[in-house]
């Protein structure tokens, strides 16, 4: 298996996601009613909306994880679409489960899974993940050793191991420390100078505000919102009390 093609430090900028009005029925309940959004590289986007607004659903179809009932998703480089091979090369996938190996160590698991994608110099991007995430000290431990928040970054690390194109987070800064809360805002922001496309689903956000630069937001299974990002906290929460219909008097995202 070849490594994810990078020019310059970067991805292509040919590299694109498209859904086009996506919808997933489960049973009578429609999860996602008709939804078209498209990704390009360098986009952080925040995916927020209360809980049953889609989100999940949209994240399992963008991970390839689930299939739509109608509509379509395509990988594209430039005009081409990427075959299966090539996409499931392209996405890093940071979901509530670490999906690591209890009983390996974090070195071992990130070993595996790098030799998994066919990474070359695994034990050099080995070392560069264990560094960029903070487990240099706990790297030959067992994972089930782990706190919740080292889960996190090693999850995270993970994630990373294949230089993935696409990168998709659920809830990533649950468990984080303010040390590592910090450390994931730097990695994402370096991988969205890379190139890298990323969906962030959070109610986390004070922890996103200056990490992402655009934010969609689903309300009942639908795009409510779609837009720039605001800059602090303070404006994502109003925009999300904007759009999302919270109930009066309940607490956003603090």
């Amino acid at each position: 298996m070849t490594s994810v093609p990078v020019v310059a430090g970067g991805f292509r900028d040919g590299f694109r996601i498209v859904a086009r009005k996506v919808t997933r029925v489960y049973g009578r309940q429609r999860a996602l009613g008709n939804t078209t959004i498209e990704l390009s590289p360098g986009e952080s986007v925040a995916l927020l909306g209360p809980n049953g607004a889609g989100k999940s659903t949209l994240c399992g179809i963008l991970s390839t994880l689930v299939h739509p009932s109608s509509g379509e998703v395509r990988f594209l480089d430039g005009e081409r679409p990427l075959d299966a091979e090539e996409v499931r090369r392209a996405i890093g996938l940071c979901a509530h489960e670490s999906l690591c190996y209890a009983d390996l160590s974090g070195r071992e698991n990130l070993d595996f899974f790098a030799r998994l994608h066919g990474v070359d110099a695994v034990a050099a991007r080995v070392d560069a993940l264990l560094e960029r995430v903070g487990l240099v000290e706990a790297q030959h431990r067992a994972a089930r050793t782990y706190s919740r928040g080292m889960l996190q970054r090693l999850a995270l690390a993970r994630a990373l191991v294949h230089h993935p194109r696409f990168l998709i987070l659920d809830e990533p800064f649950t468990g984080l420390d303010r040390g590592g809360i910090d450390t994931l805002a730097a990695i994402l922001r370096e991988e969205r100078e890379r190139g890298t496309i990323q969906l962030v689903v959070t109610h986390d956000l004070d922890a996103v505000a200056g990490v992402v630069n655009r934010v969609v937001l689903l309300r009942r299974g639908q795009v409510a919102f779609d837009g720039p990002a605001p800059s602090m906290g303070d404006g994502l929460r109003a925009l999300y009390r904007e759009h999302a219909d919270a109930p009066r008097g309940r607490e956003i995202a603090r």
